[in-house]
């Protein structure tokens, strides 16, 4: 079979056509995009969960999502400045009072996306230690420490606060971390059946995996229980009013949270690839986000 050459205008005019289809492509796909949002979390457990099934939703409804992890205070910081546009992540009204009351004016407070959280000093069940009280005498057998998470968060400054208020300065360490570090300690004192006291809050996997209790509260220091928040930047119903909506709407149980949580301790799991499955799942509780009352 003989193939005739084809000529520089037509082989020209074949490149300009790829080129054409590739850049209308492009410009169909930006097209179809609804804009750029981008989510702020800290990387507790419980606000990688929650922070993915949002970005997941919001992407099925055609926005471009990032997500930028960050310390509880860059986090507000962030909302506020309008360098995020929002985050599901406030735990209100204790653990982030703090940053709230320093830029509660520059925020919109969509109100609570999950109700029943609690946070305290947590212990495995077989420890003989039942509340806060007696870690003054007995903080030799908890190693005279308390594990905490990463440095500057609530839960941490509200421990610090009940290490003075149970006159536990002489005999208690607070130390500092991550809430990979502190699971990790538990674990470990867990497996060679060693008590430990660690800074814990629910929901969190570890409730799930372990049997552990919280340590009794008589001065009331942790509060009751409280309730995570949305909350975002100032004008983004105006800019998003779609993605303002499924913000304002997104609400789940404890129990749903701890589904993806779970989904996201299996070896060489995905936290977003979870998300995203655990949305296909459950279609009714996604439509009350997308298309319930804001």
């Amino acid at each position: 079979m003989t193939r005739t050459p084809l000529t520089k205008a037509v082989r020209y005019g074949a490149i300009m056509m790829a080129a054409g289809a590739g850049l209308n492509a492009g410009i169909a796909q930006a097209q179809d995009s609804k804009g750029d949002i981008t989510l702020a979390y800290v990387e507790w457990s419980s606000e990688v969960a929650s922070t993915n099934v949002v970005r997941a939703v919001l992407e099925e409804q055609g926005y471009n999502v990032k997500m930028s992890s960050l310390s509880a205070a860059a986090m507000w910081q962030a909302v506020a400045y309008g360098d995020a546009d929002g985050m599901v992540a406030a735990w209100l009204p204790s653990t982030h009072e703090q940053y709230l009351n320093k830029v509660g004016d520059k925020v919109e407070n969509l109100g609570p996306n999950l109700e029943g959280t609690k946070l305290g000093l947590v212990v495995p069940s077989y420890t003989d230690i039942s509340s806060i009280d007696e870690l003054d005498d007995k903080a030799d057998v908890v190693n005279d420490e308390i594990v905490g998470i990463d440095p500057g968060a609530g839960l941490m400054n509200l421990t610090e606060k009940a290490i003075e208020e149970y006159d536990l300065g002489d005999a208690i360490n607070l130390q500092s971390g991550s809430g990979a570090t502190m699971t990790a300690a538990l674990d470990s004192a867990i497996k060679n059946d060693e008590d430990i006291v660690v800074a814990g809050w629910t929901p969190h996997w570890m409730f799930a995996r372990w049997d552990l209790k919280y340590l009794d509260d008589p001065k009331n220091v942790y509060g009751g229980a409280e309730h995570i928040n949305t909350v975002v930047r100032q004008g983004l119903k105006d800019d998003m009013p779609e993605a303002y909506a499924i913000l304002d709407n997104f609400e789940w149980t404890p129990e749903q949270m701890g589904e993806v949580m779970l989904m996201n301790q299996e070896e060489d799991s995905d936290p977003y690839e979870n998300a995203k499955k655990w949305v296909d799942e459950h279609p009714d509780v996604v439509d009350e986000w997308v298309n319930g009352d804001s």
